[in-house]
């Protein structure tokens, strides 16, 4: 393994980091997934609940 300078590795990882692509939209669809989970959950159990007025 050669050895390279520090500013070399920042610039390969920097490059590296820009290649990944998906990485943003899949967090946002996870996390619009969740919330809309817990959404249809929350209708759900409330309209099972029981009016005993």
């Amino acid at each position: 393994m050669q050895h390279s300078p520090h500013i070399t590795r920042l610039a390969e990882a920097a490059t590296a980091a820009e290649q990944q692509g998906t990485g943003n939209l899949l967090r946002i669809i996870l996390i619009v997934m969740v919330l809309g989970c817990v959404l249809t959950a929350w209708v759900l159990l409330r309209g099972y609940r029981r009016k005993d007025d």
